[in-house]
């Protein structure tokens, strides 16, 4: 094979795959072939490099490198949690013996010649550019301004994501900081070319990925600074406690250790725990007669499928002997409500607002996709993790509950300001009614915690607003009227002309966002 790049587009779904690249001191990954020159910034030496080869999959996940095996490199970590899983470090390869299941793959350590699961998402094909450190597959712009704003990242840390509005195409992520401005991130486009390289200026053209990054990590060429270093990536996100769960969610209730209550609510308490005295989780333990057991285990089952990373994960119950627990995902920082009221968001920015209402837009409309109504959302459902990161709880909870002073004819404990009207009044709940509770979280995430309809009691709440009385934009905290106006669509009248959550997701991640930056050109 030449010097030659495939001559198609690259295939989001496929990995891309590059020839061996040598790391340097700094830890980035240097192309084979060199050729000197100078350009750009005075007294910086740049690199042109040939085209490498780009050899692509033959067939998703399959890799034609090794002879033939099948490598995977992983991308952090992992402790084995148990017999039938092994424990590996960031960078050790493996080759694949069976991906049958879609979380737990079965490898054979290359090394140690271990056999065994490793959950299938710390792990990427050998010589792909997700293995890349600075590559983000899953992250969208606001996530990207999120990550690289954090304290520890210097000016000019950077990362790679895919582009949100071009299939072919890329996004180059760079903390940057100027006077009078401070810390910022700067987006730029990395474009296809139809030959398989890649561009930012059209005077730059890279055979690959890692070659584009790589050369702008030597010199600037017209971005706001240059390349420093990878941003730190999060862990990526555990769905079952341990390869040996991951078909089952009944658990002994030996195996949890309860070790701090947080909260009650008002089907239970809340606790900080540990499975097997080891992974953090939080317990949510169900007051007796809440619900029927084989109702709720029905509806743990179907909970137990749907993942987004906006989705509070559900781990496990126990529920042969009452009160039932449920074990899911352990969030730090607590309940947004909380949170803003009591904790770390009451020093939060409007930006950071934003970011909030943008990402349980974004688990509501998986719910959406999925056909699946959360009945409660409210600010007291949703959790915070570190770095402001957002997850909607107790999604489908609601349909099962039993207790009579929880339905709209008691109304002692029903959350009436946060339903909607045809759902207090009809009992009709459909996404829609979801809408309208979405806008009551915004009034109390843009309001930091305040009460919805504040002066006003379940029933008078049902009777204004059955005679079109809305909240009014709040006087006391800054709200754009353009967001206020969203609530307003949230709180129509009219069910069908509420928008959808792809639409609320949308505008809260592209709020006050205009295009890409462009690039400066530079001459040489």
């Amino acid at each position: 094979m030449g010097n030659k790049c495939c001559s198609r587009r690259h295939d989001p779904d496929r990995p891309l795959v590059y020839p061996a690249y040598k790391k340097n001191e700094a830890g980035f990954t240097t192309c084979p072939s060199l050729e000197n020159r100078y350009t750009g910034e005075p007294n910086n030496r740049v690199v042109s490099r040939r085209p490498a080869d780009i050899v692509r999959t033959r067939n998703p996940g399959t890799c034609i490198t090794n002879g033939g095996r099948r490598v995977v490199k992983a991308l952090c970590a992992y402790t084995a949690r148990a017999e039938s899983d092994i424990s590996f470090r960031k960078g050790d390869r493996m080759e694949v013996l069976s991906d049958a299941e879609p979380d737990w793959w079965r490898v054979l350590h290359i090394t140690t010649r271990r056999e065994g699961l490793v959950p299938a998402n710390f792990v990427a094909e050998e010589s792909s550019v997700e293995c890349e450190d600075w590559f983000f597959p899953h992250v969208s712009r606001k996530e990207a301004d999120k990550l690289l704003l954090a304290e520890i990242n210097p000016r000019g840390t950077f990362l790679v994501r895919p582009a949100e509005h071009n299939p072919h195409g890329f996004s180059l992520s760079v903390k940057d900081w100027e006077e009078g401005r401070g810390y910022h991130v700067k987006h730029y486009k990395i474009k296809p070319l139809d030959n398989g390289g890649f561009y930012i200026a059209t005077n730059q053209t890279f055979p690959s990925l890692p070659a584009l990054v790589m050369s702008y990590t030597k010199n600037a060429l017209g971005l706001c600074h240059v390349l420093a270093r990878p941003c730190p990536k999060p862990e990526p996100q555990m769905w079952d406690l341990g390869p040996e769960l991951r078909d089952k969610w009944e658990i002994p209730r030996s195996q949890i250790q309860l070790i701090k209550k947080l909260g009650q609510g008002n089907f239970g308490e809340v606790y900080y725990g540990k499975w097997c005295n080891s992974i953090e989780v939080a317990v949510k333990t169900l007051r007796e007669g809440t619900m029927s057991t084989q109702a709720f285990l029905q509806e743990a089952a179907i909970m137990k499928k749907f993942r987004h990373k906006r989705l509070v994960a559900l781990y496990a119950v126990c529920s042969h002997q009452e009160p039932v627990y449920i074990v899911q995902e352990y969030m730090c920082k607590g309940s947004l409500l909380e949170f803003l009221r009591n904790g770390e968001g009451k020093s939060l920015q409007f930006e950071d607002l934003v970011y909030i209402a943008a990402q349980v837009a974004s688990g509501m409309a998986y719910l959406e996709s999925k056909l699946l109504i959360h009945r409660d959302l409210a600010a007291r459902n949703v959790l915070i993790g570190d770095n402001n990161v957002a997850k909607i709880c107790d999604f489908g909870l609601a349909r099962v509950i039993e207790d009579n002073e929880y339905c709209p004819k008691q109304g002692s404990r029903f959350p009436v300001k946060w339903t909607a009207p045809e759902a207090i009044i009809y009992g009709r709940f459909s996404i829609k009614s979801d809408v309208w509770s979405y806008g009551i979280l915004l009034m109390e995430l843009f309001t930091y915690g305040q009460i919805p309809y504040p002066g006003l009691h379940g029933k008078e709440v049902i009777e204004q607003v059955e005679r079109g009385y809305r909240m009014p934009k709040p006087v006391g905290h800054y709200l754009p009227d353009a967001i206020y106006a969203l609530m307003l669509q949230c709180w129509d009248a009219i069910p069908e002309k509420r928008p959808t959550f792809e639409f609320l997701n949308h505008y809260f991640e592209s709020f006050t966002v205009t295009s890409e930056t462009p690039y400066r050109e530079v001459q040489d």
